[in-house]
C-alpha cells in the first residue's frame, strides 16, 4: 500500500509530465502549422521564415522528449486534434483571402500566441525542476521573439 507521501510524489510526478506532454503537443502542432504554411507561398523569403521557425519548432519538441524520456515516461507522438482544426481553418483562410501570405502570417501569430499562453500559464502555476524550467523559459523567450518577427512580416505584407 503506498504512503501518503508516495503518492504526492507520483501524483507530482504525473503533473510534471503531463504538462510537459502538453507543451509537447503543442509544439508538434506548430511545426506541422509552419510546415503547411511552406506549402501554402512562394514567397522565397516568407518561405525561408516559415522552414526555419518549423526547424525550431522541431528542436523545441525534441528537447521535451528528451526531458520526458528522462523521467521514464513515453512522450506523445503527435499533435492535437486542436492542432489539426487550426492547420484546415488556416489553409481555408487562405484560399480565401485576397492577400494569402498575410492571412498565413495572421495564423502564424494566433497559434503563436497560443503557444506562448501556455507556457507563460505553465511556468506561472507550476513548480519545475530547475533545468527543465530554464529550457522552458528559453523557448518560451525564442517564441516571443518570433511573435514580434511575424508581426513585422505581417506589416510588410499590409504595405
Amino acid at each position: 500500500m503506498e504512503t501518503t507521501r508516495e503518492s504526492a510524489k507520483q501524483e507530482s510526478h504525473n503533473q510534471l509530465v503531463n504538462n510537459l506532454q502538453e507543451l509537447l503537443e503543442k509544439n508538434y502542432d506548430a511545426e506541422k502549422g509552419y510546415k503547411k504554411a511552406l506549402e501554402d507561398t512562394k514567397d522565397e523569403n516568407l518561405r525561408r521564415f516559415l522552414k526555419k521557425q518549423a526547424v525550431q519548432r522541431n528542436h523545441f519538441a525534441t528537447e521535451l522528449d528528451k526531458i520526458i524520456r528522462s523521467l521514464n515516461e513515453h512522450p506523445k507522438e503527435k499533435g492535437s486534434a486542436t492542432g489539426d482544426l487550426h492547420r484546415t481553418w488556416m489553409n481555408i483562410k487562405t484560399m480565401l483571402s485576397a492577400n494569402k501570405n498575410e492571412a498565413l502570417l495572421e495564423e502564424c501569430i494566433r497559434g503563436e500566441k497560443a503557444s506562448k499562453k501556455e507556457y507563460e500559464e505553465k511556468l506561472k502555476k507550476y513548480k519545475f525542476p530547475p533545468s527543465i524550467s530554464e529550457t522552458l523559459k528559453r523557448q518560451l523567450s525564442e517564441i516571443s521573439t518570433t511573435v514580434e518577427q511575424i508581426k513585422k512580416l505581417e506589416d510588410l505584407e499590409e504595405k
